[in-house]
């Protein structure tokens, strides 16, 4: 069997009339879905992440890298990323580069997994459980809005979900934040820990924005609040000032989602900076690299929690594949204002009951998607974002 065709969907997850009503709070997000075929018939389905103005350049690149692997084996999976980012890449990786080999990398387990006749996850080893705790994200829309913060964080757990992330901070992405900012970031904190209760987790994002002693301040103030973890406080690339929070507070420290392969997570481990990693299937290489990366933290205890902000479909089955076979697995994500699109396109939708996910029995990654349907959902321009000028108040 051999590869004999690679091919890339632009996916807009917004119909024209939720885009015409789009405003700065949606999240300006399409997806890039990847289908790889062979000359057997068998076909294999895999995810690329994308971010806003980078989704048509991943898609060209997952073009352009599947150009390669036609006419190979879909079971040479580690000999394909290695010479994508050897070879092809000139091992100078970034983000868009392992993007696109992720997709494809999942597709070919996709395309084993059916020519076998077997789930992924018994071909990596087997599963260690069999249902994956989800926490949802993307159900918030204002942070200035209390009474809408916590009616959709309520709204969220009676959605039968038992753990809810949100990035509590308002404004554009910035180091040094205004005493303003930060009292509104707690502020929210605690509206949504006195919404939801106590039995429900509660996820603190922080996106990378702060410096150290931000990140510190902040998360002394809401400890009482007991969230479940504070994601990515720092810069990720700065792994000395995210060991230096860390050891500041009192918070399960997260941080992964934008370290690609094995090689950037090395120091994190190293220098025990977190006690939780979140590597993306569909940038951080693949499944494979995502389960070698959770192999890597095992002997340092710390746990893996996989980010996912990509659709309902692809990634989240790659995702599920893989954090079933972790010793060291804990959670993963799955954006609830994505689900309906992610339904609609696939054969067999993911469900979630209780805030799990089933492990599902067929083969491959236990997902197909309906190709026709992906023509009510192509490409399409978001309207422009609220990017600071020049001139606005700084920060």
């Amino acid at each position: 069997m051999i590869i004999s065709n690679v091919k890339s969907f632009l996916v807009c997850p917004y119909s024209s009339k939720k885009l015409a009503e789009m405003d700065k709070h949606w999240q300006r997000k399409h997806w890039v879905l990847v289908k790889v075929e062979t000359d057997e018939g068998i076909v294999g389905w895999g995810e690329a992440y994308t971010q806003p103005t980078r989704e048509r350049s991943i898609a060209q690149l997952v073009d352009s890298i599947g150009a390669y692997v036609i006419g190979n084996s879909p079971f040479h999976i580690k000999h394909f990323t290695h010479i994508a980012y050897d070879d092809l890449s000139g091992r100078r990786g970034s983000m868009d580069v392992f993007c696109a080999i992720s997709a494809i990398e999942q597709a070919m387990w996709d395309i084993i997994g059916k020519k076998l006749g077997a789930p992924v996850y018994n071909l990596l080893g087997g599963p260690c459980r069999d249902k994956i705790r989800v926490y949802a994200n993307g159900w918030y829309r204002s942070l200035t809005d209390t009474d809408d913060l916590v009616r959709r964080a309520k709204e969220t757990v009676q959605a039968g979900f038992t753990a809810l992330k949100f990035d509590p901070f308002p404004g554009p992405w910035r180091s040094i934040i205004s005493k303003e900012d930060e009292d509104i970031a707690v502020r929210n904190v605690g509206l949504v820990r006195e919404a939801v209760g106590q039995d429900v987790d509660v996820l603190v994002e922080v996106h990378r924005r702060l410096a150290p002693m931000y990140a510190t301040r902040v998360a002394r103030r809401i400890e009482r609040f007991n969230p479940f973890w504070y994601e990515e406080p720092v810069p990720a690339d700065n792994v000395p000032a995210l060991a230096e929070v860390k050891r500041s507070i009192n918070l399960p420290v997260v941080t992964g989602e934008t370290l690609y392969t094995k090689s950037a997570f090395r120091e994190v481990l190293e220098r025990q900076a977190a006690d939780i990693l979140n590597p993306d299937v569909a940038n951080c290489g693949g499944i494979l690299e995502l389960k070698e990366i959770a192999a890597m933290a095992e002997p340092y205890y710390v746990a893996v929690s996989p980010h996912n902000y990509n659709s309902t479909t692809m990634a989240l089955a790659a995702t599920i594949q893989a954090a079933a076979t972790m010793t060291n697995f804990l959670i993963t994500e799955y954006f609830v204002q994505f689900a309906a699109t992610g339904n609609a396109i696939s054969v067999n939708p993911i469900k979630v009951e209780n805030g799990y996910i089933a492990l599902p029995t067929a083969p491959g990654l236990g997902l197909e998607i309906n190709e026709e349907a992906l023509k009510d959902y192509q490409y399409q321009d978001f309207p422009p974002s609220n990017i600071r000028s020049y001139g606005e108040e700084w920060p």
